[in-house]
């Protein structure tokens, strides 16, 4: 009987020769060139005779891609996001699916040896789609799935004596999202870049591109740039006596830490000084034993996060070293987010591999010799073991930072099977008159886990003894000052540690994402890898915020990989998840397209030659430094601190309003004036782009602000309801006393365009606390010297002698007029005497 046809398929050329020289007998097999290398031997398959060759892929066998028509620039974006998507070889110039279809020829066995990941389960289903049909028997009864997460022998063995069926809910979970991912990200990336394209000479990149995980994970860092910059730092106060034990001196902590107010602190000052002469007295001293908890198995996250905060390696190049680790056999696979060994999971083989290492070996020896606690705690999710190390090496057999990961890796495994850190803290409470002190001290009583986790040790610090009742000399008493600090710009290790806890990406592609906004010039990654955001990925971010914030939220992005996970365990359809993402974003898209300007704000103020050319002019409320006000149109404030740009009103002049600031955000007012004959009334920058009170519409100046206490807003200087109308509708707004007309002083509309002035003998115009009977405002005018008048007090729609002193004029239109008041004295209803006010 002839020996059945097996091929197996692994993810890298350097995988398939290491798995061929575990399963070939005696690790002997013949090799042939092809497009990637084929291993070929005899062995046996399920008890019977069989002829094996192993060969690979390089990655994804396919790209998913735009059909010809729609892969052109020119083509409308929108219509992405409902075209028609291909596979296309990824890289055709290799040949690579001719390979796999001349090799499964007259093949009665694929076993499929690809990484046990979502992506490795998508590109099982890659090669499926080029052998299954050149097979002798093309079913997928004759197709199997090797489950390994390690290189070894042991481990491999037993995934070819229990192969399973690929999971093709796996694969369409990767189809979905890459086909999100693309039509999603070509359609934002083209509009950007073709709007912005040229438009701007600095931006430092030729292509403005958008990712659903890109785009969030890229927001968590301008996050942190914007409270660095709005950060206001606030002083503070604080009492640091020294005393004196055994000739030492020690400083002693205030137990109230600090405080913002200098006069109480001052006081408590005084009340210290007064009691120096009666010592320290010792109140209270408290010892206590504490440990430290050893660390959890390694997870991939945990691994890029001490690659990034201690080795100051970056995320992308830490998982290629543990790749090549893994391939080399030295670590088990290093996806995973398992932080729990698997019961089944024998550590003790593992320290007896170690046991020979000359750096950590001892410490093996010990846990072999004496017992240690199986690890507790962590989590399961069921994808692969914790990064674990599988082969020994020495420091002369892995170059640099190779050496440096496997380590790491090595030590963390240890030190998940040491005891815990143990140490006593010392608690001395001290008493100087009324105010209370502190000082603290530790001593590690056995280092555990520490001795192996070199870099987790903790240190004594030591502190004389003391006993409850001592009194000591107080040598020195001082009231220092400080100021609170902003925050420092989010480390490498905080971002991947934000993404996880957000949802974005997986544990594989989240150094992909932060790579990917390095190479585009978004993040610059300064010093203890740092991620300090550039101009273009600020103002992305801000161009987002300001038109659909969702766009660059993480919640978006983590409610789908929510979804993508339930098509992987058969929960949700494939085509119904994408279909509702897809049509979700569309709509985001139509939106943002025509909303771009908002983003183009900022772009023309940060990028533009109109920033250089605009003059300071008002503070911001967020950072106090001076805003450049760029008067061209369309008019604006920019603050090149936060990197934040405010819209104003068009068709008139803008200059700062007498250094007042906004009550409710700091910002200092501005003054919009369509001329000494029209309208004119302040307005908060903050306030007129974020309305802060609801029901009120955006663009909001002063004269519309409910705001029930600030000198400037509509509640302070509102005389009456406007009396125009046009046709049958009633004009809706209110008649403002303009602050900022004197001399010349008016009412205008904050509505339409009535605008009703004062005469010129008026020199003050004021509203007072009353109210007529009617409901309008009660005035007071005062008249220049020259006049020898006593003020006029009264109301605008009652009063004759207050009505004398307005003349009428419309500041761009005529209006149709047909109100009617009421005549103090005369007590007419809403008599046509009222022309001045109304035009008549």
């Amino acid at each position: 009987m002839a020996p059945c046809n097996i091929l197996m398929v692994a993810e890298k050329p350097s995988l398939a020769d290491a798995l061929s020289r575990l399963l070939a007998p005696g690790g002997q097999f013949e090799t042939r060139k092809s497009v990637t290398p084929v291993h070929e031997w005899l062995g046996k398959f399920r008890g019977s005779d069989a002829h094996f060759k192993f060969t690979s892929v390089t990655g994804h066998v396919y790209n998913t891609d735009f059909t010809q028509e729609n892969n052109s620039w020119q083509v409308d974006p929108q219509i992405l996001f409902t075209a028609v998507v291909k596979k296309t070889e990824a890289n055709p110039k290799m040949h690579l699916t001719d390979h796999l279809r001349r090799e499964a020829k007259h093949v009665d066995y694929l076993i499929l040896w690809l990484d046990c990941d979502r992506e490795g389960e998508n590109i099982c289903f890659e090669v499926i789609d080029n052998c299954l049909s050149n097979m002798n028997k093309s079913s997928m009864n004759y197709v199997l799935r090797a489950k390994f997460s390690a290189i070894t022998q042991q481990d491999v063995r037993r995934a070819m004596d229990n192969l399973v069926k690929p999971n093709q809910n796996e694969a369409r979970a990767v189809d979905a999202r890459q086909e999100f991912d693309l039509k999603v990200g070509v359609a934002f990336t083209r509009f950007q870049t073709r709007f912005f394209q040229g438009k701007y000479g600095d931006l430092d990149s030729t292509l403005i591109s958008y990712g659903p995980c890109q785009t969030p994970t890229l927001s968590f860092c301008v996050e942190r740039h914007d409270r660095i910059q709005s950060f206001q730092p606030e002083p503070f106060w604080s009492i640091a006596p020294t005393i004196v034990k055994n000739e030492s001196q020690i400083k002693l902590s205030w137990m109230r830490e600090r405080l913002f107010d200098k006069q109480v602190t001052s006081v408590l000052m005084t009340s210290v000084e007064s009691a120096l002469a009666q010592g320290a007295k010792v109140t209270q001293v408290a010892i206590k034993k504490n440990s430290k908890s050893r660390p959890h198995a390694l997870n991939t996250v945990e691994l890029l996060k001490h690659g990034s905060a201690v080795l100051g390696i970056s995320p992308s190049e830490c998982m290629s070293i543990a790749e090549r680790l893994y391939m080399q056999g030295y670590i088990s696979y290093p996806r995973t987010e398992t932080d729990q060994y698997p019961d089944n999971f024998d550590l003790d083989q593992v320290l007896h591999e170690q046991r020979r290492q000359p750096d950590w070996g001892q410490f093996c020896e010990t846990l072999l010799r004496e017992g240690y606690t199986r690890p507790t705690g962590g989590k399961d999710v069921g994808d692969h073991p914790p990064i674990t190390p599988m082969r020994l090496a020495m420091e002369g057999d892995l170059p640099g930072d190779m050496w440096r990961v496997y380590d790491f890796i090595t030590r963390t495994f240890i030190g998940s099977l040491s005891p815990n850190l143990k140490y006593t803290s010392t608690h001395v409470v001290f008493a100087i008159g009324p105010e209370e002190f502190e000082c603290r001290g530790s001593q590690v009583t056995s280092p555990g886990f520490a001795a192996v986790m070199h870099w987790i040790g903790k240190s004594d610090e030591y502190i004389p003894e003391f006993t409850q009742g001592e009194v000591l000399t107080v040598k020195s008493v001082q009231m220092t000052e400080g100021k609170t600090s902003p925050p420092d710009y989010l480390t490498e290790a905080e971002l991947i540690g934000l993404m996880e806890q957000n949802g974005i990406g997986t544990d594989a592609s989240i150094p992909t994402h932060i790579n990917n906004i390095c190479q585009r010039n978004y993040v610059n990654v300064g010093s203890g890898r740092r991620m300090i955001p550039t101009n273009l990925g600020i103002v992305l971010i801000h161009g987002y915020q300001k038109i659909d914030n969702d766009l660059s939220l993480p919640r978006m992005r983590s409610d789908m990989e929510q979804q993508l996970s339930l098509i992987a365990t058969g929960k949700a359809s494939f085509t119904d998840v994408l279909q509702y993402f897809l049509e979700l974003f569309a709509k985001k898209f139509a939106y943002f397209v025509n909303h771009i300007n908002s983003m183009d704000e900022l772009f023309e103020a940060t990028f533009s030659p109109l920033a250089a050319t605009g003059r300071p002019l008002s503070k911001c409320g967020k950072c106090r430094r001076y805003m450049k006000y760029i008067s061209l149109k369309p008019n604006r404030l920019h603050c090149a601190t936060c990197d934040e740009t405010y819209s104003l009103p068009l068709n008139g002049t803008i200059k700062l309003y007498r250094e007042l600031t906004c009550p409710l955000d700091d910002f200092e007012l501005v003054l919009y004036s369509t001329g000494s004959k029209g309208t004119g009334y302040p307005l908060c920058p903050y306030c007129y782009n974020h309305p802060p009170f609801e029901n009120v519409p955006s663009k909001m100046g002063c004269n519309h602000c409910p705001h029930p206490t600030c000198t400037h807003s509509m509640v302070k200087n509102a005389v009456c309801p406007c009396p125009e109308s046009e046709g049958e509708t009633q004009c809706a707004g209110s008649l403002i006393l303009d602050a900022t007309s004197a001399p010349r002083w008016k009412l205008s509309c904050n509505a339409c365009n009535i605008v009703s002035s004062f005469v010129d003998t008026i020199k003050n115009v004021t509203l007072a606390d009353e109210v007529c009977e009617c409901g309008a405002g009660i005035m007071k005018a005062e008249f220049r010297e020259n006049q020898n008048r006593e003020p006029v007090k009264g109301c605008i729609l009652c009063d004759d002698e207050m009505d004398a002193l307005l003349s009428t004029r419309f500041a761009r239109k005529s209006i149709r007029r047909g109100f009617r008041g009421k005549k103090k004295g005369r007590r007419k209803k809403f008599d046509p005497h009222l022309q001045k006010l109304y035009g008549h």
